[in-house]
This record gives C-alpha cells, sequence and structure tokens, in this order.
C-alpha cells in the first residue's frame, strides 16, 4: 500500500501554487495584461549587478570539475566561513563556520530544523497568520502544528493566547519576521517578551523549548524599520535563511541554517540537524550557489520597487474602502475580504482580473493575500479593478 497522505499532498497544491497554475492558464486564454496576478511570492526586480559579475566569474574562470563538484555534506567550509563571519559583523554573534549548515533554501531549511528537533507527538507553536507549509513541514515529524491568533489590530503577538498554549508537549515555537503574508515585523519589545515567557516555562518544567524564527524576508524592511536577530535575545535559537529574496534568486535554492552555539547543547542540535539533513537527503546544497554566497553575501537587491508598490497599493486600497494593516517588511498585504469568506471574495475578485490568494490556509479566515512584487505598472493597472471590486460590495 502507498502512503496515503503523501499521495493526498501531491494530488492537491497549496492554494498559492493552484492559483500560479490558474493565472498561466487564464493570462493564456485572455492575454497577460488582463490578468493581475497577486498569487506568488516572486521577486521582480533583478538580482544585484555584483550577483552577475559573480556568477560570470566563477563559470569562466573556475575549475569546473570543482565549481561542479559536491561539497561537504552540510556545505563548503569557506561558504559556511563566509555567512557565519556576516552575521558576526552584523549582530555581534560568536558564530563559528560548524554552526552553519547550507541548504537549499528556506523550506529545506525548515523541514531539516523540525526533522532534528522534533519527535512524534511533540507541539511546535506558530502565529497567524503564518506560511501554511509550517504544518506540512510539522505534521511530516509526527508532531502537531499548533496556531495562536495574533493581535488582529497588529498581527504582533497575543501573549496571553501564547501562554495558554503552551503546555508539556510544547517543544519549539516558530516565528516569521517579517511575516508572509501580513509583512508585519515583530518588534523588539514583542522578541524580548517572547523570550522571556519561553525562557520562563523552559524553567519551570526542566525542558527546553526552541525558537525557531524562519528569515527569507529579513532585508526586506522598509522606513528604517529593523527587524531584531532572535539569537541576541533567546539562547536556544535556530535561525532558517533562504538568499531567494535578497539576492531575487527563487529558483536557485541556497540558504542556510544557523545554530546558536550560546546554547549548552548547540553541538547536539548541529549534529541533529546534520543527521537530519542525511535522512531527508538534503546534502551538499547546489555547489555554484554556495560559492557564488562567499562572493556576494551581504548584497541585496534594490527593493525601492517593493516599497514604491506598497506605498501606492496601500494608500489606494483603503481610499477604496479596504482595511489594510500597513506591512514593515516583505512584500505582501493582508487584506480584510469585504465578505466573511475570503474564499468567495477571492472567487469574485477573479472575475475582475485579480488573482488574490484567500487567507484561510494562513490560519486567518476573512483576510486575502496580495503579493506586490510584480512590476509598478501592473499596480496601476490593477487600481480601477481594486475599485471596481469594492463598489460591487456596496451596490
Amino acid at each position: 500500500m502507498l502512503n496515503e497522505k503523501n499521495i493526498k499532498l501531491g494530488k492537491v497544491r497549496s492554494s498559492i501554487r493552484e492559483l500560479y497554475e490558474y493565472a498561466k492558464k487564464r493570462k493564456a486564454e485572455i492575454g497577460e495584461e488582463n490578468v493581475y496576478d497577486f498569487s506568488l511570492g516572486n521577486p521582480s526586480v533583478p538580482a544585484p549587478e555584483a550577483v552577475r559579475e559573480a556568477l560570470c566569474d566563477l563559470t569562466q574562470n573556475c575549475d569546473p570539475v570543482e565549481l561542479h563538484g559536491y561539497t561537504s555534506a552540510q556545505g563548503d567550509a569557506l561558504s559556511r566561513k563566509t555567512v557565519a563571519d556576516n552575521l558576526n559583523k552584523r549582530f555581534a554573534t560568536r558564530l563559528t563556520q560548524d554552526c552553519i549548515y547550507m541548504t537549499c533554501g528556506a523550506s529545506a531549511s525548515l523541514t531539516i530544523t523540525l526533522n532534528a528537533i522534533l519527535n512524534a507527538g511533540d507541539e511546535v507553536v506558530t502565529f497567524a497568520p503564518f506560511f501554511p507549509e509550517y504544518r506540512v513541514f510539522t505534521e511530516h515529524t509526527g508532531a502537531k502544528l499548533v496556531a495562536v491568533d495574533g493581535d488582529p489590530q497588529t498581527f504582533q503577538i497575543d501573549f496571553n493566547k501564547l501562554e495558554k498554549a503552551l503546555n508539556g508537549r510544547t517543544k519549539a515555537v516558530l516565528i516569521n519576521s517579517p511575516n508572509n503574508p501580513s509583512g508585519v515585523v515583530y518588534t523588539e519589545e514583542c522578541i524580548k517578551k517572547l523570550s522571556e515567557i519561553l525562557k520562563r516555562f523552559s524553567a519551570s518544567r526542566g525542558e527546553p523549548v526552541y525558537l525557531i524564527s524562519d528569515e527569507p524576508y529579513r532585508e526586506l524592511v522598509y522606513d528604517g524599520v529593523k527587524v531584531p536577530f532572535v539569537m541576541n535575545y533567546y539562547e536556544r535559537s535556530v535561525v532558517c535563511y533562504s538568499f531567494s529574496k535578497c539576492l531575487s534568486l527563487p529558483g536557485e535554492r541556497i540558504g542556510y541554517i544557523a545554530v546558536n552555539n550560546v546554547m549548552e547543547e548547540w553541538s547536539e542540535v548541529y549534529a541533529g540537524i546534520c543527521g537530519a539533513g542525511r535522512a531527508l537527503g538534503f546534502v551538499c546544497a547546489p555547489s555554484l550557489f554556495q560559492k557564488l554566497i562567499v562572493k556576494v553575501c551581504g548584497e541585496v537587491s534594490d527593493i525601492s520597487v517593493y516599497k514604491s508598490n506598497r506605498d501606492r497599493l496601500c494608500s489606494a486600497l483603503r481610499g477604496y474602502g479596504y482595511t489594510v494593516v500597513k506591512p514593515d517588511g516583505a512584500f505582501y498585504l493582508f487584506v480584510k475580504a469585504l465578505e466573511s469568506s475570503a474564499k468567495s471574495f477571492a472567487e469574485r475578485a477573479k472575475t475582475y482580473g485579480l488573482l488574490l490568494v484567500a487567507g484561510d490556509d494562513f490560519g486567518c479566515n476573512g483576510y486575502v493575500r496580495i503579493a506586490y512584487c510584480v512590476p509598478a505598472d501592473m499596480i496601476e493597472r490593477s487600481l480601477p479593478a481594486f475599485e471596481a471590486l469594492a463598489r460591487s460590495y456596496k451596490k
């Protein structure tokens, strides 16, 4: 008998991917200019020039056997040292290359980390809204994802609800800041309070709770907002990262896991990550892009386009009567639907050419996600459709 759970996952894509596939089909039917596709968080700005230059240099001047050959299972030593040195310089940590595990993007980072930490029956607390695949990654380990609603006015953590969710089965707390889908950045005060609660809870039961921070949007922040680096606040922390968004390289699948070496058992946690990577087949991240990171770590794509799109869309939608929590980072708006069912709202939006992701799978009913990492001209062309959609409810 085949694995029915995996068959089900294979037959039904995530709601985001389903809409993305629908978008491709619809564009072929009525023309790309008539479809306003806000489905997928696919960076629309090019990679920094330094990336192109580094790739040209690598492919033209490196020994092809070395360039495309295997690295160590956990990643090339120089790549890992480069990442550690960059984090140390930026956040005053003291990481070494032996704290870093190179991965095929943030999804692999999360999958490996969860498999390293969790046992069947454990629980992972996360905060709604959250990236839908968190549930898939967690349940694959035999553990359970427990979603705690955030503050509906700000999408910051609701600590009263968090404390009620913590119990003897809680093994980890999973956060995502800047957040997908809300774009909200957890404040320093929020991270400090979260750390205090987890320290107190861990001490009271004599067993640690790990803090896993999913950070693919760390560099995508606006108006001088700072993203608190969790290792500076909580010892038992693991950071999962991807270069997909900051370097506009989503299809190249390169990222890393960083284990906080301040925690007492960090070497055991790192060994568990190496073991989980081995068991899952996530060894030796793409060699070419590991070498690229050595040359461009610290570079960031021009995110001014995203900021401009955010400001234009927020202002216009509020003017049409939509409720929007203005995001500090990432490239998403989480907008309250104009009816109780986000799915029905998203279906009606399709009749205006607007492709919006219903928020149900993000753990927040009644909202839709708008990925504004699109060309600025599409934002402008879509505004009459958003206005007409709003007017259709006023009738």
